[in-house]
């Protein structure tokens, strides 16, 4: 059994798509393939099955796969006291972050770290602050990044950094620089996804302040940040994104400060509790740390 046999299994595990795991390992599709071929003819056993759009573990691959991750962080955590050396830290970290976290300030983190640490290389997944928790709990990667306080009794939270949310609206809207949720329902919303910690903290305070959140107007659903941007900006709808991304699109959309709704968001790091995390994976969490403090 090799460990690139193993490494290719847990990634084309963690991101259901042999082509996924080939940019995580930084190897080519092919290569990817014929590793988890070769293991399963070892084993004698069938790991993946292929037949959905999407590849799943079998029965099989999911009790092999709890043990391949053990194997993979306890073979580099050995490389690394042998080494005995901070600045040797190499591999790949691979991070699930939400939207905002990913395009504000963790690019900032990453390349502070890889300053400090040259060999390492970066697997960065966006989703939503619910796929981001969902992900860290089925081990499809190390590291995430949320705009929520995860209550997991499996999942540790730091807090890392925080932003206020402001509304964006269309040029053409001429909104004022400071309105109400009451007034924003007004006009229809462009979302990112259902799992959004921002979606569901703006439809917690509009049901606190009487509102029926099924009574906003929606233009539409965007799984993607700057996809939600451009929307706003072509006169699709409002949307409600952190200031400190709105401070970048002056000139561009309008900005208006949310009278009601004037709570700062906190981002957080996230990570596994009793689970080994690999060396990069370690120094990653201790110099978020270490910033944080």
């Amino acid at each position: 059994m090799d460990f690139k046999q193993i490494e290719a299994y847990v990634n084309v595990v963690r991101y259901k798509s042999f082509s996924k795991a080939a940019d995580a390992s930084f190897f080519t599709q092919p290569t990817i393939s014929t590793h988890i071929q070769n293991l399963e003819k070892e084993l004698g056993v069938k790991l993946l099955d292929r037949k959905s759009r999407s590849v799943e573990m079998t029965v099989q691959g999911e009790k092999f796969y709890k043990y391949a991750i053990e194997m993979i962080n306890a073979r580099a955590q050995a490389v690394d006291a042998i080494k005995s050396s901070y600045d040797s830290i190499e591999g790949v970290l691979e991070i699930q972050s939400s939207s905002i976290p990913g395009v504000t300030f963790l690019p900032q983190l990453l390349s502070e770290f890889k300053s400090l640490h040259e060999s390492v290389q970066f697997y960065v997944s966006v989703s939503d602050t619910q796929t981001v928790v969902d992900n860290i709990l089925d081990r499809r990667g190390e590291i995430g990044f949320v705009g929520d306080l995860v209550k997991h009794t499996s999942i540790r939270s730091t807090l890392v950094n925080q932003d206020k949310s402001v509304l964006i609206s269309p040029l053409s809207y001429k909104l004022p620089k400071k309105i109400s949720i009451k007034d924003a329902f007004n006009h229809p919303f462009i979302w990112r996804e259902t799992g959004s910690a921002t979606r569901k903290n703006f439809e917690i305070a509009a049901s606190e302040r009487g509102l029926d959140h099924s009574e906003m107007k929606f233009a539409a659903l965007i799984d993607d940040l700057n996809g939600v941007i451009r929307g706003v900006e072509s006169g699709l709808g409002v949307s409600i994104i952190s200031e400190s991304v709105a401070d970048k699109l002056e000139g561009r959309v309008g900005i208006s400060e949310i009278s009601d709704f004037d709570e700062e968001r906190s981002f957080y790091m996230i990570y596994l509790k009793n689970s080994s995390l690999s060396p990069a994976a370690e120094a990653f969490v201790k110099f978020v740390d270490d910033k944080s403090v």
